[in-house]
């Protein structure tokens, strides 16, 4: 089920908050739990008893860790490897075949099963639970509705943020539910879904557009990848706008997960701005185990190649994602050691940002050679194509609203009219258009998944 559905935002969304509110206090993670099981089963329902499953072993190791705490790594290695285990059959044995096949020659039959929605999500925030509290950062979860609530969550289950235990332990306990709450998360709400359903899916639509051409050209290269870059920072950005305001209707506060990065003026920069969930998981769950910085710099620059390899490797199982996570490790190292590369700001982190993501994209690596060639004229193709003139002057308008709005423009936009004497009236009937848009758009269009639905 998708946030940007008529069946979501219609049925499902009114019938949670109707229950939900409605309950009594200790019955409400229990309602969450509910609906958060028929949320993902709507969509996975094989998959249903590995999030059962999940939620019980996980639930069963912070036990043990509280319960046996002269044996607590070894409860903390065995939640570590069951994640692992999770992960390594469902979303990356067939990679590992065909990789090992290709290298010796045999056929290895692969396992061909499919990628339970969301798991690298849910499964990253089990981990963070029973790491911390192996860490005794935080105390084992001792209602398993409580701990089962925590991990199928779905406002925030099938495309992150990333949500960690250790900063909704408080709320799953003790939460308050306000007027100004449930308005400012109604807003958030609305504001993602129109990032979602009237800019990304514009721009997927490009893309399709692109990828049917029947004579591309270098621009049209360039124009793409602009274009993805875009679409896949208002599909991301715009979900995690929508968990977080959901979030905040039911009393929790995930922690943010963008801020404008394309503002950036260097690599590194970019990645304090771009996933924060993500990026703030490897640092603190993998590369300070590491040992960071504070080691050696051989085994230090090994730091950080390892987790921007596994970074890549989260995205998909796939060369090309192992490839993408190295550039930005040989990126963030070149600024480490070049610092005038930080110098060139925006010049620099603009058109390395737009490539990686056509490397993202690309359906493996041969591809992602072809289709860089191609942006700088090593493909013969020419410069440009009356197709490509036709559907720039097309989408103009949609690139030009993407991005403005991936800077602080409009926010900033909004905030003054909320100071104005009528901001309030303004802003209802701006959020009141806004849903009826959408909801236009999404009667008249086709159907368009979050693109980090397969992670």
């Amino acid at each position: 089920m998708l946030f940007s559905s008529i069946p979501f935002l219609f049925y499902f969304l009114p019938a949670v908050m109707i229950v939900y509110f409605l309950a009594p206090w200790k019955l409400k993670n229990a309602v969450l739990l509910l609906f958060s099981l028929i949320f993902y089963g709507w969509g996975e329902p094989k998959y249903l008893f590995l999030m059962i499953g999940s939620i019980l072993a996980y639930y069963g190791c912070g036990l043990a860790m509280e319960r046996w705490p002269n044996r607590k790594k070894l409860w903390m290695w065995l939640s570590v490897a069951l994640g692992a285990a999770l992960l390594g059959i469902f979303k990356y044995a067939d990679f590992f075949i065909g990789s090992f096949n290709a290298v010796t020659g045999l056929s290895v039959p692969l396992l061909r099963l499919a990628l339970p929605i969301g798991i690298s999500f849910y499964t990253f925030q089990c981990l963070s639970y029973t790491i911390d509290v192996y860490r005794g950062n935080v105390p084992a979860q001792h209602n398993l509705l409580s701990f089962g609530a925590y991990v199928c969550l779905f406002p925030q289950l099938i495309a992150g943020p990333i949500v960690r235990y250790v900063d909704v332990a408080r709320e799953l306990n003790d939460r308050r539910h306000t007027l100004e709450g449930f308005t400012l998360g109604l807003r958030r709400f609305l504001v993602g879904l129109g990032k979602k359903v009237l800019i990304a899916d514009g721009l997927a639509l490009f893309i399709e557009h692109f990828r049917a051409a029947q004579a591309p050209s270098v621009l049209f290269y360039w124009l793409y990848a602009l274009a993805f870059s875009l679409h896949i920072y208002f599909d991301f950005s715009g979900y995690s706008d929508m968990a977080i305001g959901l979030g905040r209707i039911l009393g929790f506060r995930f922690l943010e997960n963008f801020n404008y990065p394309y503002l950036s003026k260097s690599v590194t920069e970019f990645w304090r701005r771009w996933h924060m969930s993500l990026g703030s998981w490897f640092r603190d769950y993998v590369y300070i185990p590491l040992g960071g910085s504070r080691v050696s710099k051989v085994r230090w620059v090994l730091n950080i190649l390892a987790v921007w390899m596994l970074t890549g490797l989260w995205h998909g199982a796939s060369w090309n994602f192992v490839v993408w996570g190295l550039i930005f490790a040989v990126l963030l190292l070149a600024e480490k050691w070049l610092p005038w590369l930080k110098k060139l700001g925006s010049i620099y982190v603009l058109p390395v940002v737009m490539l990686s993501f056509v490397v993202f994209n690309a359906a493996d690596l041969g591809a992602a050679v072809h289709e860089i060639g191609a942006m700088f004229g090593l493909a013969g193709l020419p410069l440009v194509t009356v197709e490509t003139l036709y559907y720039l002057r097309s989408f103009a308008p949609l690139f030009v609203m993407a991005m403005v709005g991936a800077t602080p423009i409009v926010r900033d936009t909004c905030r003054r009219i909320e100071n104005t004497a009528i901001g309030a009236v303004l802003e209802i009937a701006m959020m009141a258009g806004l849903l009826i848009v959408c909801t236009a758009y999404l009667v008249d269009g086709s159907f368009s998944p979050f693109l980090y639905f397969r992670f």
